[in-house]
């Protein structure tokens, strides 16, 4: 009885030198959804178009005020064309969402982890992570800035590598006025 009284206060005092010296003050800041935005551009041979997708979740991970990871799901269903209207937005919105490019009846989703994190600066970030785009993960790296509650990312994007090939010069040939190039940009602006 003495020594299981003695082993259960050396457990206590290991367990509490333990606790107090490894937490860290880990905190995850959910993105408010209803007030973060993602814009997408995208880059043809005569010129590009422009509009905006809706982030379904995500949150990034804080050691202290420094950014250490996140993860993001993006409602693929969402895509919008701005810089268009009428008919010509209906036919442009409905072909992004088609097999040709993002295929949403069967990937309705995006996702985006956050693998690597490395201060380049007081408020900005290089970010390695994996995204998932048609059930096609690679990884991609990108910059992100932290200001506050805010954060604002850039990524730019090879379609080809999540299989949407439609228009890209990398598969077929003789497309002259009709390429589309195989990067896109995606600016994000954040607020958890």
């Amino acid at each position: 009885m003495k020594n299981t009284i003695k082993n259960l206060v050396v457990l206590t005092i290991v367990t509490l030198f333990t606790v107090s010296f490894t937490a860290v003050d880990k905190d995850k800041k959910e993105i408010k959804t209803d007030k973060s935005k993602v814009v997408w551009k995208g880059y043809k041979v005569t010129g590009s178009h422009e509009g905006t997708i809706a982030i379904q979740s995500g949150f990034l991970n804080f050691a202290g005020d420094k950014l250490t990871g996140g993860e993001f799901v993006i409602d693929m269903t969402t895509i919008n064309t701005t810089d268009l209207d009428g008919e010509y937005k209906g036919k442009l919105d409905g072909h992004l969402k088609s097999d040709d490019f993002f295929g949403v009846v069967a990937h309705p989703t995006a996702k985006l982890v956050f693998t690597k994190v490395k201060a380049t600066g007081k408020n900005a970030y290089n970010v390695t992570g994996d995204l998932t785009i048609k059930g096609k993960t690679n990884s991609i790296t990108f910059t992100i800035s932290i200001y506050g509650s805010k954060a604002t990312a850039s990524l730019k994007v090879d379609r080809t590598k999540y299989g949407v090939k439609y228009g890209s010069t990398s598969f077929f040939d003789g497309l002259k006025d009709k390429a589309i190039y195989d990067e896109f940009d995606l600016v994000s602006d954040l607020e958890f």
